[in-house]
């Protein structure tokens, strides 16, 4: 059998994919992912496919896992079925330990075919940092028969969680690395290699960490971005959704700084953790045979375009962090390649020569590694619900399309001149041949590549566009 290389994945929670000191942000604090991107290859134009419901992290998370398209996926991605390849089940059939800790969005069922080993599980989307239900490891993979009651930090509802425990007053962020640690803490060069999975809840709201990584960011020298809109221009669907309404309409200046400085903070405090799990792999001199991934399972508004949630498709929503370093993998480089967590899963099994599912349809990122001129497709497909579709090219032009209540709202971005996406280009001239060639793109991708019409969301986004005005 070939040599096979570790693989360490870290999997945020919530994190925008321009969160990170070393991709330019002027203030966030990030020394152990700024050190990620000088030691690796940073893919800068990576995605996720959209959201199939609110809570996006679901259907991101299982299209990461099982390397399928948004509406490939069961249940919104809350079940997978057997017959769709896990990362971790696929590694582990390959003769690697399977570790995972902290978020889980996928049921205890594929998450027991995806490890061999695991520590501090949490069988839920969200919940109080301070207080995480979370599971011990059962290798039976009996997990549902164990029910924890907990008080939902937003509505004060009494939540029914899969768990055994509550670690009351350990940060979720450091629980999880914690565990991480003390796996490593196991492992010894020679043995097999391993795969561990580190899905941190953070930054996530509640923002609640450490005093000292708040005090990093004082709000009133947060800088606001300059999409910054105290309203949406119009209506999207969801304007009123949990997300929406953790900051008061209309949006204030003072109350999104201090709503950044949480969320900056937050990410810090995940660095600083990261940075521990790192030192760890140093100390256990598995660094050189490590392959480190670092992802984003969606971004956050936090006050663009007058948004604070992630149920959109524009870029602070569906571009994400994606960072790969270790053996065969470029130094201090960057991919422009148009890039989704769907195609991590293969990437990985190239790396690790593993054979790649039948299932799985998104594209090894090997070729991009090898050739910085390679791409591995032509265009990228975004959906929200039953709102809103949106594709962009590899030049950096993006069109969404939004159908809400018989009003449809054409937008059209240069994302290479116009990252933020400010300036909405649909009404000019010039880009009238623009405009038709993604918008045949957008239906041939959606309805004939991913059958977004066989299913119920697609039919009714598809069947408003044709009478919205």
């Amino acid at each position: 059998m070939a040599h096979r290389p570790n693989i360490l994945f870290f999997f945020t929670d919530d994190q925008r994919f321009d969160t990170i000191g070393a991709l330019g942000h002027p203030q966030i604090q990030t020394p152990h992912l700024d050190d990620l991107v000088e030691r690796g290859t940073l893919c800068s134009d990576a995605y996720i496919m959209g959201g199939s419901c609110p809570a996006v992290c679901m259907p991101s998370r299982a299209m990461l896992m099982t390397g399928r398209a948004l509406y490939r996926l069961q249940d919104m991605g809350a079940r997978i079925p057997d017959g769709h390849a896990l990362l971790g089940q696929t590694l582990r059939e390959a003769g690697y330990r399977t570790f995972g800790t902290g978020k889980w969005h996928s049921g205890p069922r594929a998450y027991a075919r995806s490890f061999s080993e695991g520590a501090e599980i949490f069988f839920g989307g969200m919940g109080d940092h301070w207080n995480v239900p979370a599971c011990d490891f059962d290798p039976t993979g009996d997990y549902d028969t164990k029910i924890h009651q907990t008080v939902d930090f937003h509505t004060q509802a009494v939540r029914e969680w899969t768990a055994d425990h509550i670690r009351a007053g350990v940060h979720s962020t450091e629980l999880f690395a914690d565990a991480t640690i003390d796996f490593l803490r196991h492992q010894h060069a020679g043995d097999r290699p391993f795969f561990s999975y580190v899905s941190f809840m953070a930054p996530h709201d509640p923002r609640t960490m450490p005093d000292k990584f708040l005090h990093l960011y004082p709000a009133d020298e947060i800088e606001l971005p300059a999409n910054f809109m105290s309203e949406h221009p119009f209506d999207n669907g969801e304007l009123t959704i949990r997300d929406e309404v953790l900051a008061a309409h209309p949006r204030s200046e003072a109350e999104t700084r201090e709503h950044l400085a949480a969320y900056y903070a937050m990410i810090s405090h995940v660095d600083h953790h990261i940075g521990r799990v790192l030192t760890a792999l140093d100390e256990e001199g598995l660094r050189d045979d490590t392959i480190i991934v670092f992802a984003g399972d969606n971004g956050l508004a936090v006050g663009q375009h007058g948004l604070f949630g992630k149920q959109s498709v524009y870029d602070h929503s569906v571009h994400v962090p994606l960072i790969f370093a270790g053996p065969n993998i470029p130094q201090g480089q960057q991919r422009d390649a148009l890039t989704g967590l769907i195609d991590i899963f293969p990437t990985l099994c190239d790396l690790a020569n593993v054979e790649t599912p039948d299932s799985v349809e998104g594209c090894s990122l090997s070729p991009v590694f090898e050739d910085e001129e390679e791409s591995v497709r032509e265009y990228f497909h975004f959906a929200y619900r039953h709102l809103m579709r949106g594709v962009r090219d590899e030049a950096g032009l993006k069109l969404i399309e939004t159908a809400v209540d018989g009003a449809r709202h054409t937008q059209l971005f240069d994302l290479a001149e116009d990252p933020l996406e400010t300036r909405d280009l649909s009404d000019v001239g010039e880009h009238v041949d623009n405009l038709a060639s993604l918008r045949e793109a957008l239906q041939a991708g959606w309805c004939d590549e991913y059958g977004d019409t066989d299913g119920e969301q697609g039919q009714h986004f598809w069947e408003a566009m044709e009478w919205a005005q």
